[in-house]
């Protein structure tokens, strides 16, 4: 039986230490804040700002929202992040998308400061995951797999990484993050031949590829640690992710559950970019 990985084990260690960071920059004056920009009301966003918004007050950390109906103006848009880029008491920035047709996405996203993208959303946060540049931050689900690893201390040093997925969002952004801790990391898409073949070799496979039961037991070996960053709707209406656990759970180490793995780790690490936004504020 596979080890498994709990999100809720990585939000204890890091929310403790969010606490203690939060409380460090209050005796400094700075609270730490984040803005929500928000356009419609689509069951996902809501659903996500709700956990957020949660967890930020169970931190301690403050949080103002933008809310806008579906048929905002790409002017009225653009003028709130214009606003909350010069508003020094909002150090981070959630814009849920995607936006409406109706709007210039890539606009609204090259308008947004990178100092205060804490989801990796623009070209800013790019150049600072993939140089290695404290710059930005990395979008936060790719962050939380990190977080997963650290925490159950997974030596990535000379091991071999396989991301399944290849997007901005988690796929590419996770193989620089693993690249960084001197794993050799292979990433592997729809136009890789045997997939199978690549993932086996893994010591550590993760697999973002939007998709449930993309991995199943031919993917795995024994000795393997399994990161499932997926998250679909079975036949069934319950929420399962990009593995099928019940073939892969038997055969590897370690496995994160979904739910109750990355995905619980990731509001976590949104606050954590507030807090280090409001630090690096500080700084300067």
């Amino acid at each position: 039986m596979a080890k498994q990985l709990l999100g809720k084990e990585v939000n204890a260690d890091l929310n403790q230490q969010i606490i203690d960071r939060v409380n460090a920059l209050k005796e400094k004056g700075v609270v730490p804040t984040l803005g929500i920009i928000r356009v419609g009301e689509k069951d996902a966003d809501l659903s996500y700002e709700r956990g957020a918004t949660k967890r930020c007050e169970k931190l301690g950390v403050e949080y103002k929202k933008f809310v806008f109906p579906e048929n905002v103006s790409q002017e009225e848009l653009m003028g709130t992040i214009d606003q909350v880029n010069k508003d020094s008491s909002i150090h981070g920035v959630l814009i849920f998308r995607p936006l409406p047709k109706t709007l210039d996405e890539k606009a609204v996203i090259a308008a947004l400061d990178p100092e205060k993208d804490i989801d990796g959303i623009t070209d800013g946060s790019m150049v600072g995951v993939y140089t290695g540049q404290k710059k930005g931050f990395p979008p936060c689900t790719a962050q939380a797999v990190m977080e997963i690893l650290r925490h159950y201390q997974v030596d990535l040093k000379g091991k071999k990484a396989v991301v399944i997925g290849r997007s901005l969002v988690i796929g590419k952004p996770a193989a620089m993050m693993l690249l960084k801790q001197n794993a050799t990391v292979t990433i592997c898409h729809t136009k890789t031949k045997d997939m199978a073949a690549e993932a086996r070799e893994a010591d550590v496979l993760v697999v973002a590829a939007g998709h449930r039961d993309v991995v199943d037991d031919t993917f795995v070996r024994p000795g393997q640690i399994v990161i499932d960053v997926g998250i679909n709707v079975n036949d069934e209406g319950k929420l399962c992710g990009d593995v099928s656990y019940d073939k892969v759970e038997p055969i590897v180490d370690a496995i994160t559950p979904v739910p109750g793995g990355v995905g619980s780790v990731t509001t976590s690490v949104l606050v954590s970019h507030v807090v280090e936004a409001a630090e690096r504020s500080l700084e300067k």
